[in-house]
């Protein structure tokens, strides 16, 4: 179970950018684009030039908007921005689709593919998980031979044991079962929080595994629950980085080198204004010391 001390104790008091003592920090704060979908579909240069005003230097994707690889590294260059990462669906994982993502990644320039998300449907089948976890390690093995690491990217439902993954935690039977060299995991904090798990705890049993982590904040965390809590009841708890939020980030930035972490990308799932919510996140992740 997550520790109690993950979570800050007064939700008001998260609302002020705290100031720590130590000097490690968040060199580089990136995000990912799904906070401003909408915005990319209707005005993919302005809103990339928004997100470089605001101090954000890389960027990760979730789709390209219907532009090019070539368009897609000339805007980022015109933005002085970098994108090493870029989720992907399930079942573009294997044949000509996995070819051409691992292809359009490479002239990008990314150095990971994640897979951010597996259809209920895929995820109900006997012995779903460890089949999950053959695939991932196929589409692995292609993506080093182009010079790109593969990852995946969890909610909440991996942190609960299920008959599909022979009563383990999914994320065990992912982390067990996958090459180490060859699968990372691209590690969601909110979304482990709101599984009352403790992310210390993996960065412990899994030194290294963890290259990325997605950075939001959580207004509570939902109640103790046999099965997974609903995604659409946890997403409008998703608040902005450090405020109105319980997850205690110093304590878990403190383990970055232990979990192997090299990149942090703020998000926001639902945003009432998502560039205000990015900068209000940028403002706390750039200042926060641990």
């Amino acid at each position: 179970m997550i520790d109690r001390r993950t979570f800050l104790g007064a939700l008001g008091a998260a609302a002020v950018v705290p100031r720590f003592s130590s000097a490690a920090s968040i060199k580089r704060p990136g995000m990912q684009l799904y906070t401003v979908r909408g915005d990319l579909e209707k005005d993919f240069d302005g809103t990339l030039a928004q997100i470089g005003a605001i101090g954000y230097r890389e960027v990760e994707f979730a789709g390209y908007f219907g532009h090019t690889p070539k368009q897609v590294r000339d805007t980022l260059k015109r933005h002085r921005m970098t994108a090493p990462s870029a989720h992907i669906d399930f079942p573009s994982l294997t044949g000509d689709r996995w070819a051409r993502a691992l292809d359009d990644a490479r002239a990008i320039g990314h150095d990971y593919i994640v897979n951010a998300w597996v259809d209920e449907s895929v995820r109900k089948r006997p012995d779903a998980w460890t089949r999950i976890a053959d695939t991932y390690n196929t589409a692995a093995a292609a993506a080093k031979r182009h010079g790109i690491q593969f990852a995946y990217h969890n909610h909440n439902f991996e942190f609960y044991p299920r008959a599909e993954a022979a009563g383990k935690l999914p994320m065990d039977v992912l982390l067990e079962s996958c090459d180490p060299a060859l699968v990372k995991i691209e590690l969601d904090l909110c979304w482990i929080a709101a599984a009352r798990k403790d992310p210390l705890d993996y960065f412990h049993r899994y030194p290294g595994r963890f290259p990325m982590v997605h950075v939001k904040g959580l207004r509570q965390v939902p109640a103790e629950s046999a099965e997974p809590v609903p995604i659409d009841r946890v997403l409008p708890e998703i608040t902005d980085v450090g405020h109105e939020d319980v997850i205690d980030w110093p304590r878990i930035f403190a383990r970055s080198k232990e979990a192997g972490i090299r990149h942090y990308f703020v998000e926001h799932d639902n945003p009432k204004q998502p560039f205000e919510s990015l900068r209000k996140s940028y403002e706390y992740v750039s200042r926060l010391t641990f």
